[in-house]
């Protein structure tokens, strides 16, 4: 289906791993929105057509309004594998893909790049990606995140990516490793956060540096209740490091949401990369709102 003139009236939805979160737009505004703890790995046995008959279905009445679907609801655990799209590609051919699965309900295709004997691939971030190129436009896209994605997408096109498990890491060495190991609650520190960003920008070769972040409290060096934050300092630090080394980016915008997005942006003040500030709500929000007016 290709879209034909301006749409006004649809449903957004960005179901995920473990949230499922939908907003029904109507003449530029937000009339119905959800939050549910229903993502695909999360679905207990449920079909996510019934889902979607229970929660979203009765915003449309008998009408039959456009709805269009991103993330990992288009992969194998999802409602229908979408399969992806090879990348380089162009942010306006992205749309144009988009899979049915019900009447005038659509999922969008995650991205996907082989390149040099490396994979990669994408699922929700390139809906980001094209509202942010519009609300935000840059050369490189950082989405910080549990997987945070960098993205290189010069002359509105997205030639390459790569994703980098700071979040997930952080959460697995806090919580299951020796690092983190006989802790007491953890407090919110800006001077550790900052103390591990400045240890991560230097000396980005990280394994040697996390064994030392358990030294660094057993030594009274860090404050027990601190290790959170420099451990996340560090992470951050090495990847803003190790990515900018590879690539130097022109332009910089981060899409997603705070706090997060302020410790990237200390982190590339303290490497004196000027970036700009996205919403990664608002850039869905865009994105879904491109594909439905220009077609799919």
């Amino acid at each position: 289906m290709r879209g034909k003139g301006m749409i006004d009236d649809y449903i957004a939805i960005d179901w995920g791993s473990t949230q499922l979160r939908a907003w029904h737009v109507q003449h530029g505004d937000c009339i119905h929105s959800l939050n549910l703890p229903v993502g695909v790995s999360r679905l207990k046995g449920q079909a996510p057509r019934d889902i979607f008959q229970r929660y979203i279905a009765p915003w449309r009445g008998n009408r039959n309004i456009p709805v269009m679907m991103a993330g990992m609801i288009g992969s194998e655990a999802g409602w229908q594998t979408v399969p992806y799209l090879d990348c380089p590609v162009r942010l306006e051919d992205i749309g144009s893909q988009c899979q049915r699965v019900d009447e005038n309900v659509w999922i969008v295709p995650g991205l996907k790049t082989v390149r040099d004997g490396a994979c990669n691939v994408m699922r929700g971030e390139e809906t980001q990606l094209l509202g942010a190129a519009q609300l935000s436009p840059a050369s490189c896209y950082v989405l910080p995140g549990t997987h945070c994605k960098w993205v290189w997408s010069p002359q509105a096109s997205i030639e390459d990516f790569t994703t980098v498990m700071t979040g997930e890491l952080h959460h697995l060495l806090l919580s299951h490793s020796l690092i983190g190991h006989a802790l007491p609650e953890q407090q919110e520190d800006a001077a550790a956060f900052r103390q591990g960003l400045a240890t991560g920008v230097d000396s980005p070769a990280l394994l040697p540096k996390l064994f030392e972040t358990r030294a660094r409290w057993l030594l009274g060096a860090l404050k027990k209740e601190s290790v959170s934050d420099y451990l996340s300092g560090l992470l951050i630090g090495a990847e803003l490091a190790t990515q900018t080394g590879q690539r130097q980016p022109s332009s910089v915008t981060l899409v997603g949401a705070e706090p997060l997005l302020m410790r990237y942006q200390a982190a590339f003040d303290l490497l004196g990369i000027t970036v700009s500030q996205c919403s990664g709500d608002s850039a869905f929000l865009q994105g879904i709102k491109r594909i439905i007016n220009d077609g799919y």
